[in-house]
């Protein structure tokens, strides 16, 4: 049955439930799916949809049964059928095995080899080099000129903080972001925007040339604090290359945890300051604030937009049962909206009490490993700007991408405008 052609909120309040599929790639350009979320959140939170670009799913929208999914691998299986919406088998030149697709004991295993890159000793080291490139961007920013932060800011901050986290070649950093953003760019999550997947592996061959090159030196040296030094060390994975499905997953996979979330809530940040001005008002009189804004910010933001589980057996959720081998999706961008726990939800509120409850990063076991890497950068950054500029001004309209994984910000024309 076809939705109603009327406004996008008017559509999500009057449209049939079972019409309703929110993981249509452009409501996610458009930003118009926030009332068809609220609209399952009130009516319908473990919501059935029976026809989508990637088939049948279920949409698990409320804060806690998205907790419940997540903390329960042995019915919702992370390996089964991946970790998005997409189908695997539609593209099956792309397929890729790593440890967030991996049930334990094997996900615990190849998550502990590399969990010690960004354990807090770790952390206490990278802080100085952060800030250290973080002002050098800053400082070579054009004052009262329009330019657009995503690429000067948001992403130039993350490609030399990735490049650094691998230690890769520091001159080829912005590949590591263009690898990142072609992973997850598949029709099924980005409808025809997306790249066509023989295109996609094209490019990703050359991203596994190059970090087989990566993996030879760091295996022929002694172990050092990269994350392809530990991994070409690590007992259960220095033999990944000979599994080219898992390594590529792997390699891909610590770049794109390591590029979305900082990128894009160094982006949607900016954007949330200038709709709530009073938020703003509220940095400028008290920077001390700054880092429960950088959690804020992380949840309005909500970068990893869904992850995909598929049941293992019949269970109940939400009074409605899910089959054994149901796709189920838990939207981490619903589940920051819910009512129920965050007030004004919808609003950036840079001293919420409970802003550091958020589901950006997932729950469980299957946890961003990087998060707290994330927050020292935005953190950083912040105390940075504070420093230098009254304030980050968006002049221009806002170009989103059309991407039901990950919540992107392509454009976002600014001028700074100094203290």
């Amino acid at each position: 049955m076809a939705e109603a052609t009327t406004t996008p909120a008017a559509d999500a309040w009057r449209a049939p439930l079972e019409s309703i599929d929110v993981s249509r790639s452009e409501r996610f350009e458009t930003d118009t799916v926030g009332e068809y979320f609220a609209r399952l959140r009130r009516d319908d939170p473990v919501h059935w949809c029976p026809d989508s670009s990637t088939g049948p799913y279920w949409s698990v929208t409320k804060f806690h049964d998205i907790k419940y999914v997540d903390t329960h691998h042995e019915v919702f299986s992370s390996e089964v059928g991946g970790i998005s919406i997409a189908n695997q088998d539609a593209e099956p030149e792309v397929v890729l095995e790593n440890f967030i697709s991996m049930d334990p004991p094997r996900h615990d295993e190849q998550r502990k080899t590399v969990a010690p890159s960004v354990a807090p000793t770790n952390l206490a080291n990278f802080e100085p080099l952060i800030r250290e490139r973080v002002i050098d961007i800053l400082d070579h920013l054009p004052v009262g000129e329009t330019f657009n932060w995503v690429d000067r800011v948001s992403i130039e901050l993350t490609a030399r903080m990735l490049a650094t986290l691998f230690d890769f070649p520091y001159e080829d950093r912005r590949k590591l972001v263009h690898w990142s953003d072609v992973t997850t760019a598949s029709p099924q999550i980005m409808g025809e925007a997306g790249i066509p997947a023989q295109v996609r592996a094209e490019e990703l061959g050359k991203c596994v040339v190059a970090f087989n090159e990566l993996w030879r030196e760091r295996a022929a040296q002694p172990p050092g604090p990269d994350l392809i030094s530990m991994l070409a060390h690590g007992e259960s994975t220095r033999d990944m290359p000979s599994r080219p499905k898992e390594f590529m997953g792997n390699i891909l996979l610590l770049i794109v945890g390591g590029n979305d979330t900082t990128r894009n809530s160094i982006s949607g940040g900016v954007l949330a300051l200038n709709q709530f001005p009073e938020e703003y008002d509220k940095l400028r009189a008290d920077p001390k604030l700054i880092p429960n804004m950088v959690a804020e910010m992380i949840r309005w933001q909500t970068p990893v937009i869904h992850m995909r589980r598929t049941a293992t057996a019949d269970v109940e959720l939400g009074g409605k049962t899910i089959r054994e081998g149901d796709k189920v999706v838990m939207w981490y961008l619903s589940g920051n909206r819910d009512e129920e726990i965050f007030d004004d939800a919808d609003r950036l509120v840079i001293d919420r009490p409970n802003a550091r409850q958020h589901v950006s990063f997932g729950y469980g076991i299957h946890r961003c490993m990087g998060n707290r890497l994330a927050e020292l950068q935005l953190r950083v950054l912040w105390e940075e700007i504070q420093q230098r500029f009254r304030m980050v001004e968006v002049v221009g309209p806002v170009k989103r991408t059309p991407n039901n994984f990950i919540r992107g910000i392509a454009e976002l024309p600014v001028q700074l405008r100094p203290l």
